[in-house]
């Protein structure tokens, strides 16, 4: 690809769309060619989001307005059900332009397992054949060669890291699997509503999609094809009252008298050599704290009380890994650019 990418976001105006702007106005090879956000559409970004103040960017503009001939990949941080129309039209209109979807519309393989979880059929199937799973960690060589990227959920990415090499391993019961994850408030996007009022959530918490949370379907694709069998864990999140953040406390049964310090060497074994994954010493715990602002996922791995039995956290900062970082890595290595481009860096602390 040129040296310089055009490069268009649609969907500018929320977290996900903010997030990726100030990751990408400092990364060299990138042209911000394109800002939309329809209701706020012949606006400034520095209106919509002050922290701009001082930058040149394009005026946000409705869609349709977009020459999409005039960019060259193009971030979707749209709503869930529009975005494959948009992504069908383009991928129609502009045959090599690459597109990194962050909505849901392209993360599952099995469409019928779409319709079940978002209560309506996938209406763009010959695009949806074509996406490859953005967790780049797991899909690096495919994510170099497709146009279509599906960037994973918050979730179910920060608990995929951790579970895939353990169930590739067999050390653990697959059948015994129970996640823990909590989220900052960041998570639910910008729009306003009762529920995210500081007054609704502030001082205390609460659980939330029990038992039918749509990142549920993602963490089934991916730990039965880990594990060849199907495998349905037991995962339930739960909203805090901060703006950042995801950390996931799993609870596991091992296999074969596996003991937690083996599958602590299993998760270093797989994600040694890697920019964005930090295993910590067996035994400590991980704090969101230590990767906010950053695209760094940090695992742990405790002994529990128990023989037969640990809990293995993993923490990521919900916008960054968990979003727009994570789309931002899957660009580079799409764009054939070192896939920590832009992203290098510790977290933000205190």
């Amino acid at each position: 690809m040129a040296e310089t990418v055009r490069v268009g976001v649609y969907g500018a105006s929320g977290y996900t769309g903010s997030e990726l702007l100030r990751i990408l106005l400092r990364h060299p090879n990138v042209s911000i060619s394109a800002l939309t956000a329809d209701r706020k559409a012949g606006q400034q970004m520095k209106d919509v989001f002050p922290q701009f103040t001082g930058v040149d960017l394009p005026v946000l503009t409705t869609i349709t307005e977009v020459d999409p001939h005039k960019l060259d990949v193009v971030f979707c941080a749209l709503p869930h059900g529009t975005t494959q129309h948009v992504v069908a039209d383009l991928m129609m209109q502009r045959p090599e332009l690459k597109i990194v979807d962050l909505s849901a519309d392209f993360r599952l393989e099995n469409p019928e397992e779409y319709a079940r979880w978002y209560g309506h059929a996938h209406e763009a199937l010959d695009q949806q054949k074509e996406a490859v799973y953005g967790l780049t960690e797991l899909y690096r060589e495919k994510i170099k060669g497709t146009r279509l990227l599906a960037n994973p959920g918050c979730h179910s990415g920060t608990s995929i890291i951790p579970m895939v090499p353990l169930l590739k391993a067999g050390i653990v019961d697959a059948d015994n699997i129970v996640i823990d994850s909590k989220t900052g408030m960041s998570g639910a996007g910008r729009g306003a509503s009762e529920g995210m009022l500081f007054s609704e959530v502030a001082e205390g918490t609460h659980a939330y999609g029990v038992g039918k949370h749509r990142h549920t379907s993602e963490l089934d694709q991916e730990f039965s094809k880990a594990a060849g069998r199907p495998v349905f864990a037991s995962f339930t999140p739960h909203l805090l009252p901060m703006i950042r953040g995801i950390y996931a406390t799993i609870y596991l049964r091992t296999l074969g008298g596996a003991k937690p310090e083996d599958l602590h060497r299993v998760l270093a074994d797989a994600y040694a050599g890697e920019t964005f994954i930090q295993i910590l010493p067996f035994g400590q715990v991980p704090q969101s704290r230590h990767v906010k602002g950053s695209n760094n996922c940090q695992l742990g791995v405790i002994a529990d009380r128990m023989d037969g039995r640990a809990i293995v956290i993993s923490t990521t900062d919900n916008l960054m890994k968990g979003a727009s970082g994570q789309a931002v890595q899957n660009f580079n290595l799409m764009c054939g650019f070192d896939e920590a481009t832009a992203l290098a860096g510790p977290a933000l602390f205190p």
